[in-house]
């Protein structure tokens, strides 16, 4: 895993006006957290914000067309985003990283103590803060989000997991991760421009490594795809089995049953996913916590039987792990060759474009 706007003198006269069509307002921007990011309509990128249960879309302004940089190669990003934000590296924790396609810039979502922030890096390696004192923004509010202080049974806040994978597919935005229904985990579809957001969809799979169905464990992260000729989200979830949920199927308080394709190791937690095309075949690429980066084939995935029964290990999809790729905590597509990886090396974290394997 892109609307200016026109003042009117009234709006004008309250130093705040909107854009036409998409119900953005320049005005201060309030993050409670920052979490997930994803680029929709040119220019125009949507935040995560789960402390406050709510999503963002800010107009970047970033709009000009941008070849890119060719490769990066940015050791210690976390020491230069740390000391762009005036203060240490073990003060900071990068939530998401995501590129703009147009631009090629680079939005990072960041943690400083307990202050969020956005920072983007652009085409020629500097550094700086979005400034939030007056920008073009939106926000809406999801509705039965877990509450401010429920816990789960680790004692780890559900709130911060209200959003934990965000994408914008055809006008939609998809919007993965927790609600306090009884099925608490949720896949949310919000039009943008925003409309006010409906009950999530409730997401059941049978998890093979657990040899169970499972209704409570949040996707951790997706990405869009075509199978048998319709649309589809791939899903990932901890432990690590592989979903497919169609699209038609994620309307307000509906129960859907994603189809359990593969089960690729457990003791595992997926952090990101993209989708390429390489000699004129479709691939997944999927960063792990613990079983490093894998390849997948993405052709006919309708063809794989469903997982009902528990699995001993791994079965359906099958992958290869990309040796040469150690440590990746972030990806995102760069362009149609390369892909964008946050990778921790010892105590460095580095920035650098990857070929699609």
């Amino acid at each position: 895993m892109n609307n200016k706007w026109i003042a009117g003198a009234a709006l004008m006269a309250c130093a705040a006006f909107a854009a036409p069509g998409a119900g953005l307002v320049s005005k201060k921007l309030e993050l409670s957290s920052v979490g997930p990011l994803a680029f929709g309509p040119p220019g125009i990128l949507f935040v995560g914000d789960s402390a406050s249960a709510s999503l963002i879309a800010i107009d970047t302004g970033d709009t000009k067309a941008n070849k890119g940089a060719g490769s990066i190669e940015l050791k210690g990003i976390n020491q230069k985003i740390a000391a762009a934000l005036g203060t240490s590296p073990d003060q900071i924790r990068i939530e998401d990283l995501a590129v703009n396609p147009v631009s090629r810039n680079i939005y990072f979502s960041v943690a400083r103590g307990t202050t969020p922030v956005l920072l983007k890096l652009d085409v020629a390696g500097k550094i700086t803060e979005v400034s939030l004192d007056n920008i073009a923004h939106a926000r809406i509010s999801l509705p039965d989000a877990p509450a401010a202080d429920a816990k789960d049974g680790r004692g780890a806040s559900k709130r911060m997991e209200t959003i934990t994978d965000l994408g914008y597919v055809d006008g939609r935005v998809f919007i993965a991760g927790l609600s306090n229904e009884e099925f608490a985990s949720s896949l949310r579809s919000v039009p943008y421009p925003f409309q006010p957001a409906a009950k999530a969809s409730s997401i059941e799979i049978f998890h093979g490594a657990h040899g169970r169905f499972e209704t409570n464990a949040p996707v951790r992260t997706f990405t869009s795809y075509t199978v048998a000729n319709k649309p589809h989200l791939l899903a990932a979830y901890t432990c690590t089995p592989l979903v497919t949920i169609p699209l038609s199927e994620l309307t307000p308080g509906n129960k859907v049953k994603g189809r359990t394709i593969a089960e690729l190791g457990n003791r595992n937690r997926p952090l990101d996913m993209i989708v390429y095309k390489k000699d004129g075949k479709d691939y997944i690429l999927m960063a792990n916590s613990s079983r490093g980066v894998m390849k997948l084939p993405a052709a006919k995935l309708e063809n794989y039987d469903a997982i009902t029964a528990p699995v001993a290990d791994k079965q359906g999809v099958p992958y290869e792990t990309i040796a040469e790729l150690k440590g990746v905590q972030q990806l995102d597509r760069y362009d149609d060759k390369s892909a964008l990886m946050l990778m921790v090396d010892g105590g460095s974290m580095d920035l650098r474009t990857v070929a699609l394997p």
